[in-house]
């Protein structure tokens, strides 16, 4: 039996009897090395498997089962499992092997969780958000800038389980920079825990500042010579892409905070003081957010008196051309009134003289309105 289906086996037979089972099976086939690079051959969620000692990459040759025995038996080395978007039957037998609580279990199949850090006996927990930035040429009032995504990690004394939701956010590049500084990877589990932790915030702020343009590009627009007819629905849909993005990085204060304070026991003291340059660096993460929304908040203000004053100073130009027109509808309208008794009615110059008298009315206004800033 192939590696892949002795995984399948591991994944949907959620006992300990069925686990052995598959490691009896495993024994009597080819088998296949946990460690490839690419997407892994060994289930439809697992991305990748690999067993580290002492921050170097061990030779693998067998199924989960016997990987996982052998790291608990040399007692300095651990697993790092990963998985993408797994379904209950596909979870069942891993949760079992490294005796995942059922509540976390269930929150990283389910996902759609709070960030967060959570202790189940000798299990910690931690939910992160992942996001990225979805490029456009223009932006409009209808453009998706935020992507947003999950990441769940279990961390134990000799494990680490990373459970990803969403087309981003991959940590294969992480585990080639971890891979490539072993001094770090050899402090255990906590150590991956905190770069999958500096990862997504490195990410925070990557996104940030590609935001940041689009509020600059709406910003110039906005006081440009025009801005008054710049469209306020990307103003609105940067207010919501950014409220999205500060779903995912302002709960995640409070568990970082607990990550570099709080003793737990799968967390190196050593690490902590990494999580507290991680913390820092979401502070400032956590500012520009609320920078960047008052700043739109401005913004849409702004604009919204552009629109105010040009809706005034078109107001005011109507209202001068009604006067000017007002002149000659008056006086036509008196001498349109048929009556056989009128002013200069019968004068042959009548018809010049009133005439004049509106174009030179009509002009004195238009000076008039013109020297006031009305036309």
């Amino acid at each position: 039996m192939s590696m892949a289906g002795n995984l399948r086996k591991v994944t949907s037979l959620g006992g300990v009897g069925g686990l052995r089972k598959v490691a009896r099976l495993a024994r009597r086939g080819r088998r296949v090395d946990l460690s490839h690079p690419a997407r892994s051959p060994l289930g439809s969620s697992v991305v990748n498997c690999v067993a580290y000692e002492e921050g170097a990459r061990l030779p693998l040759g067998g199924d989960l089962v016997d990987t996982v025995e052998r790291v608990r038996k040399s007692g300095a080395a651990f697993v790092w499992l990963g998985l993408h978007e797994p379904t209950d039957q596909e979870f069942a037998g891993i949760a079992e092997l490294f005796d995942l609580h059922p509540l976390a279990v269930e929150d990283a199949i389910e996902a759609h969780q709070r960030p967060k850090v959570e202790r189940y006996g000798e299990t910690l927990f931690a939910v992160f958000k992942t996001v990225c930035y979805v490029e456009h040429e223009e932006l409009t009032a209808t453009s998706e800038v935020v992507n947003t995504g999950e990441l769940m990690v279990f961390v134990g004394q000799d494990f680490v389980v990373t459970v990803r939701h969403g087309r981003h956010g991959s940590l294969g590049p992480l585990r080639e920079e971890l891979e490539a500084n072993p001094h770090q990877l050899a402090k255990g589990p906590s150590a991956v825990l905190h770069a999958v932790a500096d990862h997504v915030v490195d990410d925070y702020l990557s996104v940030i500042d590609a935001v940041q343009a689009d509020i600059e590009q709406v910003e110039t627009d906005v006081f440009a010579e025009n801005g008054a007819r710049a469209d306020p629905g990307r103003i609105y849909q940067l207010k919501r892409e950014l409220l999205e993005l500060k779903r995912a990085v302002v709960p995640l204060n409070r568990p970082l905070l607990d990550l570099a304070d709080r003793p737990m026991r799968v967390v190196e003291p050593e690490i902590q003081a990494y999580f507290r340059d991680v913390s820092d660096h979401l502070i400032r993460a956590t500012e520009q957010i609320a920078g960047f929304d008052e700043l739109l908040n401005s913004i849409l203000q702004a604009h919204l008196a552009q629109v105010t004053v040009a809706q005034n100073e078109d107001m005011r130009k109507i209202t001068a051309w009604a006067a000017i027109v007002a002149v000659p509808t008056m006086v036509c309208g008196v001498y349109g009134m048929n009556f056989d008794h009128m002013p200069e009615l019968h004068w042959k110059y009548g018809y010049g003289m009133v005439v004049g008298v509106i174009s030179v009315a009509c002009l004195a206004l238009y000076r008039g309105f013109r020297r006031n800033g009305w036309l």
